[in-house]
């Protein structure tokens, strides 16, 4: 079995030049060079975006490693990564958001840990345009 850069098993790829329309369900790791219109769902695994790969939909999984493109919603139960080529157009919801230098982040971002109680209000990170790198 493959594996992904997470170490975990590699439960598919969708490479430059495909594009999936619907609702994406995997379990450990899936790879991401094409386009995915809708929703992408796994509780436990990965998903790594790279470019020039695009997700415009909703993104719910327990990593996420961009290197693309995402417009939507992110909640990442672990973390969400935004490399140097990464651009996100989405309100994102995880622990821990990693931005590396001229990463593109417009939207919000509200971190909580899972161990805070319910009734915590949850951290809110605005960043205006202003701040922005440039597309």
């Amino acid at each position: 079995m493959a594996k992904g850069s997470s170490g975990l098993g590699l439960n598919g790829l969708l490479d430059k030049g495909s594009h999936l329309k619907g609702e994406l369900h995997f379990e450990e790791t899936f790879k991401v060079s094409g386009k995915i219109t809708g929703s992408v769902v796994s509780s436990t695994g990965t998903l790594e975006i790279y470019e020039p790969g695009e997700i415009d939909g909703e993104v719910q999984v327990h990593l996420a490693l961009i290197s693309g493109t995402v417009k939507g919603s992110i909640r990442a139960s672990e973390r969400v990564e935004i490399a140097s080529t990464g651009r996100v157009f989405a309100d994102i919801h995880t622990p821990s958001l990693i931005l590396r230098e001229g990463a593109f982040f417009e939207g919000h971002c509200s971190m909580k840990n899972a161990s805070q109680d319910s009734n915590d209000a949850a951290k809110v990170a605005r960043m205006p345009m202003a701040q922005t790198r440039n597309r």
